[in-house]
């Protein structure tokens, strides 16, 4: 069974919701928690943000 990769403007709509998220408040890994991405996916965001 093959997954699909999510089309850019699902990631590009995530990002920003996470984006809303942290303006009210909430840390990043619970932002990312709410919009049900996983810590690995938030781990690899992490990697490439810092290279």
């Amino acid at each position: 069974m093959v997954s699909k990769q999510p089309k850019p403007e699902k990631i590009v709509s995530k990002l920003r919701e996470v984006e809303v998220l942290m303006g009210q408040g909430r840390l990043r890994l619970d932002a990312f928690r709410q919009i049900n991405v996983f810590e690995t996916t938030h781990w690899c965001v992490e990697m490439c943000r810092r290279s």
